[in-house]
């Protein structure tokens, strides 16, 4: 079965930037929805952002216009661009393909001066 393994996470000052990539094992050519989820400490998973293969985009309201999910089906790995980072964006992120319904391990992401 395909599997996915992210990357990137790190930390970062407020106002910084990181790029996740989340990269498959096997193509993902024929997954259709791909998406990024997160959870903070004590809080319950939330979904971050959706893309479609056609190139179909869903953000959170709270990161509309500072992050950016894309897909490069070539290379078999999905990418979140996050810009403009605040603390509250801390978090594990995880890669998550509603069906074959796979996620990731994660990777965290620590926003912090």
């Amino acid at each position: 079965q395909v599997q996915l393994v992210e990357s990137g996470g790190g930390l970062v000052q407020p106002g910084g930037c990181l790029r996740l990539s989340c990269e498959a094992s096997g193509t993902i050519n024929s997954i259709n929805i791909m998406q990024w989820y997160r959870q903070a400490p004590g809080k319950q998973r939330e979904l971050v952002a959706t893309i479609t293969n056609g190139g179909h985009t869903m953000h959170k309201v709270s990161v509309a216009g500072r992050f950016t999910i894309s897909r490069d089906n070539a290379k078999n790995t999905l990418y979140l661009q996050m810009n403009t980072l605040k603390p509250e964006d801390t978090a594990v992120y995880y890669c998550h393909a509603p069906d074959p319904a796979l996620w990731g391990p994660g990777t965290q992401v620590t926003v912090s001066s």
